[in-house]
């Protein structure tokens, strides 16, 4: 499949980078380690982009922390996700999903009122980059 696609690219060097197919194994696979026992597995899950939605809810609501955390760092976390992390009990978490460009609106609103002075902090700073493309945009 590399071979094929670096072929379809020519001699281009992003060519070197792709990544190999998502495969039905591969799921699979990310989804035996969002049940491992060992966190740092399950943070590996966390930070995948292919895994299901269901993989995403359940560790949204995983025991440890950084399993947490590395999914409020996930671009591709689904929104209902980042929604449920914009209330986690972790203001590391919380700060995370703040600055992830793919949390929703109404889930920056309630991190714009949380009680950690970080966080709304962070959520002032996000709305400032916004306030300062739509400048550069006009």
């Amino acid at each position: 499949m590399a071979t094929a696609s670096s072929r379809a690219l020519g001699d281009e060097p992003v060519a070197s980078f792709l990544s190999p197919e998502v495969t039905q194994s591969k799921i699979a696979r990310i989804t035996r380690m969002a049940s491992d026992p060992h966190p740092k597995i399950r943070e590996s899950a966390a930070l995948s982009y292919h895994a299901p939605l269901a993989v995403y809810e359940k560790l949204a609501v995983d025991e440890d922390e950084g399993v947490r955390r590395c999914l409020a760092r996930n671009q591709q976390a689904p929104c209902d996700v980042l929604r449920t992390l914009s209330r986690d009990a972790s203001e590391t978490v919380r700060a995370f999903v703040a600055i992830n460009y793919s949390v929703p609106e109404d889930a920056m609103e309630i991190l714009a009122e949380d009680t950690s002075p970080t966080v709304q902090k962070l959520v002032a700073w996000k709305a400032s980059l916004r306030d300062e493309a739509e400048l550069v945009r006009s």
